[in-house]
């Protein structure tokens, strides 16, 4: 079973500026260390829609498919990975100072025996993986939180 993993961080901007980032699922490979690309099959961003994404870590690169299982705007973005049942979600939250945002990864149902077997054989460990998570989703919300106080700045 895998933990829930979440990292969170304060932004100075809009929850307005912050969601117009991260409900733009299509520039996830601008944020996040290890997907470098994400598309939105139709294009439109919405609670059912699918998206093709690829996926690297040094010399491997893999391909995964999601479906946004929420879409709340400028509160909850929220997408399940289907190879490994795994759901990553940002939500927002206003602040006295702008905007707090925060990146979660759940498995509510474990994650898929193909997963399992490639964090243990693969990626060093389910441990070790888990801390590399921590440390992309950290690296993500610095990312996103540059761009949106650059955005809100510029406003």
């Amino acid at each position: 079973m895998s933990n829930t993993l979440e990292a969170s961080i304060d932004i100075n901007a809009s929850p307005q500026d912050v969601w117009a980032i991260v409900a733009d699922l299509q520039r996830m490979g601008e944020w996040s260390p290890q997907c470098k690309k994400m598309k939105v099959i139709g294009g439109t961003v919405r609670e059912g829609a699918k998206t093709l994404n690829i996926n690297r870590k040094g010399l491997l690169v893999w391909p995964t498919t999601a479906k946004v299982v929420r879409f709340e705007p400028n509160k909850s973005v929220a997408f399940r990975i289907a190879e490994n049942r795994t759901i990553w979600s940002y939500n927002i939250e206003a602040t006295e100072t702008g905007t707090k945002l925060t990146e979660r990864r759940e498995a509510p149902t474990g994650t898929s025996q193909v997963s399992q077997f490639l964090v243990k054989t693969v990626f060093g460990g389910n441990d070790s993986f888990e801390v590399e998570l921590v440390k992309g989703m950290n690296a993500t919300l610095e990312r996103v939180k540059k761009e949106a106080e650059a955005a809100s700045v510029l406003a």
